[in-house]
């Protein structure tokens, strides 16, 4: 193979850690700031101008915080759980597309694997691993809390992760293709999916707040109940992998979000002229994702263990169902199909 393509791979997954780990970090802060401000206090400022600098202090104390293992853990399987929960939450944004730019005289596609043509597949797949990592965490650490923190993360995957996939349906329905790319393409030209379906734009909100575990639907966590639930034996770097991996998810489903219901990398008349503000466009849909995300953490409360359950089965998956019927009812009065 090429060895220019190797190198522009290698450069693309380069840049592309580097700006989750700073996303991550600064995303934090950002969190800190917004749920201040809602509760009228001012939140970080006291490293740095403006507190611009509390992620880094973050990042340094978790370094060198001592790391504990429970003598009683399995301790292979408490080391790897939190690899496991993070590896998933890193690799999904390579089917993403970014958008191109004309760089020393070719174009250039930003994404990692470029138009992969069963890319909604792939994200599906990878986001379900991911659980894996957080009931090894509950179950390795014998403890109690953090098994049932643990198990209530299974339940919880079950219950809207059928939700979650039919979710995907309307876009793969309305595009003819699992592509990102061409799903981004079609939204250029008929307009955004969300202006078609909005009940399926609302329905992969809710679940992808559960697939991340925020609030309301943090019952794996849960501090009050399960004192911090799975992880409540991790300390030091390995406690960091599983922040981490919450917030890098946050912005991977903002990301995936903005590119089956809102157009992705593409803006009208913006991105039309300037195809180099693609990565810009889509990262300001990102932001407003994320600042949605950080409001209804600080405007609703935790639901009860059966009521996600209740709202994941009785609620969400018929509406899922019915979204879908209604796609089908619209392509074919749009004629998009015979």
């Amino acid at each position: 193979m090429d060895l220019a393509l190797w190198i522009e791979w290698i450069i693309k997954a380069l840049m592309l850690i580097v700006v989750l780990l700073t996303g991550f970090a600064y995303l934090t802060y950002m969190e800190r700031k917004f749920l201040a401000r809602f509760q009228s206090r001012y939140g970080p400022n006291r490293a740095g101008p403006l507190g611009l600098l509390q992620p880094v202090a973050d990042a340094l104390k978790l370094i060198f915080k001592e790391e504990l293992i429970p003598a009683q853990a399995d301790k292979l399987i408490f080391i790897m759980a939190p690899i496991m929960t993070a590896v998933p939450a890193w690799i999904i944004l390579g089917v993403v597309p970014l958008g191109t730019i004309q760089l020393f005289g070719r174009m250039v596609d930003l994404s990692i694997a470029g138009n992969l043509n069963v890319g909604v597949l792939y994200i599906t797949a990878i986001t379900s691993i991911s659980v894996y990592g957080i009931v090894l965490a509950g179950w390795s650490s014998n403890n109690k809390y953090a098994t049932m923190g643990g198990i209530r993360s299974t339940a919880q995957m079950i219950s809207y992760e059928l939700a979650l996939g039919l979710s995907f349906v309307g876009p793969i329905m309305m595009a003819g293709s699992l592509s990102l790319a061409q799903i981004v393409d079609k939204q250029s030209e008929i307009g955004w999916f969300v202006i078609y379906q909005p009940i399926g734009f609302v329905i992969f909100l809710i679940a992808a707040l559960a697939e991340i575990n925020r609030s309301p639907f943090d019952m794996p966590e849960a501090e009050q109940e399960l004192t911090a639930g799975y992880h409540v034996e991790y300390s030091g770097m390995k406690f960091a992998l599983f922040m981490l991996t919450e917030y890098t998810k946050m912005i991977v489903v903002s990301a995936i979000a903005a590119t089956l219901f809102l157009g992705g990398f593409q803006f009208p008349l913006i991105t039309d002229r300037f195809p180099w503000m693609g990565p810009l466009v889509l990262f300001a849909k990102v932001i407003v994702l994320l600042y949605g995300i950080i409001w209804v953490r600080a405007t609703l409360p935790r639901v009860r263990y059966d009521q996600l359950m209740q709202l994941g089965w009785k609620i969400m998956l018929p509406l899922a169902l019915f979204n879908v019927f209604l796609i089908a009812i619209l392509m074919f009065i749009m004629g998009m199909v015979s």
